[in-house]
């Protein structure tokens, strides 16, 4: 029984070979992220946003998590959270809109686990919006992402 249990669990979190993933999607309304090959769902994560979610980022400090199409341009590897790969905000556009309102639209926008030194249960990650518009997911889950996703794969935002 133990045996069977072990291989269906193998079979549940192993990626298929075949499966690329080509597209990141995060439905901020549902607190979930998406890995896509193609139009197939290959992960779903629970996933922590900014502290104030709803809408899109438009300047420094406002604890957004933007929101349209963008990249994951790198992967940081000296960052004060467990692992992380960096979103392309902000794009012209954002850059545009916010010297038009004379603001800083801000930056530095990742996917990460938790901070480094946190000793948290994982759960924590995903039981409240936490970040100052960054996307958590658990230290094993981000895991999990950088393994499957590559430098340059789109990633789309939406509520």
């Amino acid at each position: 029984m133990k045996t069977k249990a072990l291989l269906l669990l193998a079979f549940v979190v192993s990626l298929p070979s075949y499966a690329a993933v080509d597209l990141v999607k995060v439905d901020k309304s549902k607190r979930r992220l998406y890995l896509l090959d193609g139009q197939q769902v290959v992960r779903e994560y629970r996933i922590a946003l900014g502290k104030s979610p709803k809408g899109h980022k438009q300047q420094e400090g406002d604890q957004k998590t933007p929101e349209g199409r963008y990249y994951l341009d790198f992967v940081l590897n000296d960052s004060q959270f467990y692992r992380s790969i960096h979103i392309s905000y902000p794009n012209l556009k954002d850059r545009t809109q916010a010297m038009s309102n004379k603001v800083d639209p801000g930056g530095d926008i990742k996917i990460h686990g938790l901070k480094n030194g946190e000793t948290r249960p994982a759960n924590y990650v995903q039981s409240f919006d936490w970040t100052d518009g960054c996307i958590a997911l658990t230290n094993q889950e981000m895991d999990d992402l950088l393994s499957l996703v590559s430098t340059g794969t789109p990633i789309e935002i939406y509520w």
